[in-house]
């Protein structure tokens, strides 16, 4: 008995390290881990910006301006999908504003309408009001 006795307490002791050892192991891990969760995890937004295109940026911040709650939501979301490697390409402003309204937010733009005039571009608005005031002084 004293036999097995002993071979016990030796499988215990040598199942004993093996847990240290894995503890010792997940402790070095872990900080790791953390680190690289910060790093990913710490500005969706910032994600989301590197993939944006022509007028993205300006897309995103009309749409935080107008529905920041939403925006956000969103930003979160498609900044997992870049994370998980789902969305791959680069995304314009087109591209984003339609996004935002599929979901139903309808994105405000700010746009203008430039016409050629005498070589140069001049706003439809400028244009029009021009023609009104020559028309008053006739």
């Amino acid at each position: 008995m004293s036999e097995e006795d002993s071979e016990l307490e030796r499988l215990k002791a040598k199942r004993l390290a093996e847990m240290q050892k894995n503890i010792s192991k997940k402790q070095e891990t872990q900080p790791l881990k953390e680190s690289t969760i910060e790093t990913t995890h710490e500005n969706p937004r910032n994600s989301l910006i590197k993939i944006l295109g022509f007028r993205g940026i300006e897309v995103l911040e009309n749409a935080e301006s107008q529905f920041p709650n939403e925006t956000s939501m969103i930003i979160q979301k498609l900044a997992e999908l870049i994370k998980t490697g789902e969305i791959n390409e680069t995304i314009d402003g087109g591209k984003l504003l339609t996004l935002f309204r599929s979901v139903g937010l309808n994105v405000r733009m700010a746009t203008k309408i430039n016409i050629e005039q005498d070589g140069k571009f001049v706003s439809l608005s400028d244009k029009l009001s021009n023609k009104s005031s020559d028309e008053c002084d006739e």
